[in-house]
């Protein structure tokens, strides 16, 4: 395998990065692989885009979706990578010897992790309502691909929160509390409050349209 250090999801091969995701090095990690994620929901978006003939009244709509479509992809895969170096720097911090140093790193690289972590999930957020409007209005033919999208942008959106939330949660190892980290910060907090909603959101979303998509399936025939 290649050397984990030039791993990236930029210039990786889908098996190399795959392989170095498989090692228990931490980097990459559950955060890029919600950054992966988030590229396949907008590969597919801008897929499911390039194949639909919109009416004159929404075609500037729909190009200017598959332009962020297009846009989301590669910064997603970035995204990636950012991820992957916050998740190496916070398994960094954890190993040092216990001691102020140790408690000061943990803290710095906590913060930079769901600081990361809560860009990827915003970008995820605006994800949403592009899906939904092609699950209204793109080409029926690819309604399953909608789905299966869908199913990666909540993949993208359900890691994000999580880590986000994990790693406010790893501040408290030095003795402060949930509600001083609430307190110290707020938007990061607010992060996680909002990718809630955006799960739920596509779930609302997912279910409206899962009949299509999957007519054969056994609850559809009740």
């Amino acid at each position: 395998m290649a050397d984990s250090e030039a791993i990236t999801t930029q210039g990786s091969t889908v098996e190399d990065w795959t392989q170095a995701l498989a090692e228990s090095s931490g980097s990459p990690g559950g955060g890029a692989g919600t950054g992966v994620m988030l590229a396949i929901a907008a590969s597919l978006a801008s897929m499911v885009a390039g194949y639909t003939e919109p009416g004159e009244h929404q075609r500037s709509e729909l190009n200017d979706l598959h332009g962020r479509a297009r846009s989301l992809r590669e910064a997603a895969l970035r995204l990636a990578d950012d991820d992957a170096a916050a998740s190496a720097a916070f398994g960094a911090a954890f190993r040092l010897e216990p001691g102020p140093e140790r408690e000061d790193a943990i803290h710095r690289a906590s913060v930079e992790a769901a600081k990361s972590s809560a860009v990827l999930g915003d970008r995820a957020i605006e994800a949403v309502g592009d899906l939904g409007w092609l699950a209204s209005h793109g080409n029926p033919a690819l309604i399953a691909d909608v789905i299966v999208a869908f199913g990666a942008l909540r993949a993208a959106v359900t890691g994000a929160r999580t880590n986000v939330s994990f790693d406010l949660a790893a501040l408290t190892s030095a003795g402060t509390s949930l509600e001083q980290v609430r307190e110290q910060h707020p938007a990061l907090w607010a992060t996680v409050e909002r990718l809630n909603a955006a799960l739920d959101r596509i779930d609302a979303l997912t279910a409206g349209i899962d009949h299509r998509a999957a007519p054969t399936d056994a609850d559809s025939l009740e």
